[in-house]
């Protein structure tokens, strides 16, 4: 089995047909990145759709010297970025089915109701914190990625990583706290 690295090599190469697998491994993964980035689903597809295309008009800048992964999650954050200035900083609401039911400091919800309730409440705190907070705990705690790699994506250290996610999760705790009582 041919590893992501030489998966995208090949479609460096004009292989193009083999973005596809790119797509399916990773396509669900970015689609959770940019929905807990957005809160809202049909921005989140577009912009997976719109990340994979822009990894093929710029598959050249691919060197295949790091992990594949952190370059896709480059790659839509320049989206991302993109997206914002499309949008002016409009507030982002609404979409929050998918949210998780796990709260910060571990509070887990018991009925369908609460839980409703309670990703409400951490998708109006989340939504609170700035866009590098929001972005650093989604990758942390929603992505699930290690530090080393949120290090190796933001072009920063691993220590750095730890404290911003640790002051992060403080102020979701904080502002979730508040808005509780």
């Amino acid at each position: 089995m041919l590893t992501d690295n030489a998966i995208m090599l090949k479609v460096k190469e004009g292989d193009l047909d083999r973005m596809g697998l790119l797509f399916e491994r990773y396509h669900r993964q970015l689609y959770g990145f940019l929905f807990h980035m957005t809160y809202k689903k049909e921005l989140a597809e577009d912009m997976v759709q719109h990340t994979f295309y822009k990894m093929l008009k710029y598959r050249n800048s691919f060197t295949g010297t790091g992990e594949f992964v952190h370059w896709m999650y480059t790659v839509a954050r320049n989206v991302l970025k993109d997206e914002y200035k499309k949008m002016k900083r409009a507030q982002l609401h609404d979409d929050v089915d998918n949210i998780s039911d796990i709260l910060p400091g571990g509070v887990h919800t018991g009925d369908m109701y609460d839980k409703k309730e309670a990703a409400r409440g951490l998708h109006k705190a989340m939504e609170k914190l700035s866009d590098e907070q929001r972005e650093i705990l989604t990758m942390s705690r929603f992505q699930e990625l290690k530090h080393q790699e949120i290090a190796e994506i933001l072009n920063m250290t691993e220590g750095a990583v730890k404290v911003r996610v640790h002051r992060a999760m403080q102020e979701l705790k904080s502002i979730y706290t508040k808005m509780e009582s």
